[in-house]
């Protein structure tokens, strides 16, 4: 249980940050093969994991949309959050500290201006023109492309339908359709056993599958439910 001066902090981290609304679009992704050299030019090839021979491709067209809303940030706010993020990239803390190493509160913001709305105009209001009771909105909305490198193998003994069939299974959401008509229909041949996508000029992230194997002889005990283990109707309200 989280103890109150832990609340605290997580509510001020809150307060001090843009709201944020990201999602990765793929409307617009396509594959090409990774070529090397400067004349005589090459498909690439790379042996990740040390026993799954890859073919690499660039993926083009990969759009990470944000949205963002910050009017309860005060200037001094968005300044101390640009100072944190350029010292983040260089390999510093996102937590701002005082000389005595106590994080630093930020303080209330003054109420919001009074609007002078009165009930009969807010709820005659035409729809999608109601008055703005609060603060006003402050919105951004940006977009930036990536160019992210994939490596696909047939050496790999999981292929990408049988992992679709188990995710289906034990992790259903509503646009799992869409997940499967995207590697159906743009996903080149093979498994991804290593993608790698930038995230900041000096920072990229890279999953790599490094082993798997199919096994029948796993002993039965390690399916065994404890004897004092009790189900929670709510843990996996879906299945």
């Amino acid at each position: 249980q989280e103890s109150e001066m832990e609340i605290e902090d997580e509510v001020d981290l809150l307060m001090s940050t843009d709201i944020l609304a990201a999602q990765i679009s793929t409307k617009s992704i396509s594959f090409a093969r990774a070529q090397s050299g400067w004349i005589f030019r090459e498909d690439r090839k790379e042996l990740v994991a040390g026993q799954y021979e890859s073919e690499l491709y660039t993926v083009h067209g990969l759009v990470l949309e944000s949205r963002k809303r910050r009017e309860h940030l005060s200037t001094d706010d968005l300044q101390k959050n640009k100072a944190l993020l350029e010292s983040f990239t260089k390999g510093g803390s996102l937590q701002g500290f005082d000389q005595n190493g106590v994080p630093v509160r930020r303080t209330s913001l003054s109420p919001p201006p009074d609007k002078n709305i009165t009930w009969d105009q807010y709820v005659n209001a035409e729809t999608n023109s109601y008055p703005r009771l609060g603060r006003d909105l402050v919105y951004k909305e940006s977009s930036k492309s990536f160019k992210a490198t994939i490596a696909m193998s047939s050496d790999f003994p999981l292929s990408v339908e049988m992992l679709l069939n188990v995710l289906e299974v034990i992790a259903p959401f509503k646009h799992f359709s869409k997940l499967r008509d995207f590697i159906t229909f743009k996903l080149p041949n093979g498994f991804p056993v290593k993608v790698e996508i930038p995230i900041l000029p000096t920072v990229t992230a890279k999953i790599t599958f490094q082993q798997f194997e199919f096994r029948n002889n796993i002993s039965k005990d390690l399916f065994a439910k404890p004897k004092d283990y009790t189900e929670d109707p709510t843990r996996f309200p879906d299945l």
